[in-house]
């Protein structure tokens, strides 16, 4: 897997009209230009960008603010998006790489306890 390739098809996207036109009259030729271009994109990357699967994009590791935007340009309201995410772990599993790689973390409450404390402090933690 690329997830720099993945992540460069989005903000180059992101960023270009013409190729937004073109992303959204044939995804599949678009992305698949990206990939012969050398770009090395797997089958189920090329697959993920299709669709639009924000799960399994999140999954593998994009960016969410890059992802935000590919979102946003398939007409997926906040609320769906940040949902997809969710859905996105549940069906597919952790993050696997990236920024938002999932290591274990399982909470504040967790690590709490984890440390032997009960509850939070009554102003939020903050100082």
């Amino acid at each position: 897997m690329s997830l720099y390739a993945v992540q460069k098809y989005l903000y180059e996207l992101n960023r270009s009209t013409p190729r937004q036109t073109e992303h959204l009259a044939d995804p599949t030729a678009a992305v698949e230009r990206f990939r012969v271009a050398g770009a090395g994109l797997t089958d189920d990357e090329l697959a993920a960008l299709v669709e639009p699967d924000i799960g399994k994009l999140f999954h593998l590791g994009v960016n969410g603010q890059i992802l935000m935007h590919f979102a946003a340009l398939h007409q997926i309201e906040w609320q769906d998006y940040l949902q997809r995410m969710r859905d996105g772990i549940e069906r597919y599993g952790p993050v696997r790489e990236g920024v938002y790689a999932m290591t274990g973390y399982d909470g504040v409450d967790a690590h709490a306890a984890s440390r032997g404390q009960t509850g939070r402090p009554p102003n939020g933690g903050g100082v």
